[in-house]
């Protein structure tokens, strides 16, 4: 059964790649800033609004503190952090290689792509309910299940921005 679902992910990872690299890239230049088609690097971290600039290091901390505490003992905690290894190490890769921009579209669809999976392991297996899970655990398995799922609420909104203006639509 795990194999099963692992292959659909990977099976719908790639067809979400390969329609992007149907897709030619103009010879565009885009703006620093956080939006959809905005470059989101440092010197657009720097034209952000306040708001986003503290989410993104409490998101980077909530991830980070699953990584330093607590994936060398939980599986979910690995995942979380795998996810987002993954999506910050190799997402300006993919992209380019596809021909296409890493605006912060991108980085939406990475992680959606690579949050995903622990998304879906903290909302099945609920560890910030189980009693039998430290507090320390139960408290920050909450808290990355908030940040994922907040983080959707803009990610899906800027991949649908940025899919939609390279397809074409």
């Amino acid at each position: 059964m795990k194999a099963k679902a692992a292959q659909i992910y990977s099976s719908i990872t790639l067809a979400i790649f390969m329609f992007f690299s149907s897709s030619a890239l103009g010879a565009e230049e885009f703006a620093k800033g956080h939006g959809a088609l905005q470059y989101f690097d440092a010197e657009g971290m720097s034209v952000t609004p306040m708001w986003v600039q503290v989410w993104v290091a409490a998101m980077v901390l909530t991830f980070a503190i699953g990584l330093f505490v607590f994936a060398w003992k939980q599986p979910i905690a690995r995942w979380a952090a795998g996810g987002f290894i993954v999506s910050a190490s190799t997402g300006e890769a993919v992209f380019a290689t596809l021909g296409l921009p890493f605006l912060s579209g991108a980085i939406a669809i990475m992680h959606i792509v690579c949050w995903t999976p622990a998304l879906v392991l903290l909302l099945t297996r609920r560890p910030f309910l189980d009693p039998e899970q430290g507090r320390w655990f139960r408290i920050w398995s909450g808290a990355i299940t908030f940040v994922i799922s907040f983080s959707f609420i803009f990610d899906i909104r800027d991949a649908a921005i940025y899919i939609a203006h390279f397809a074409g639509a």
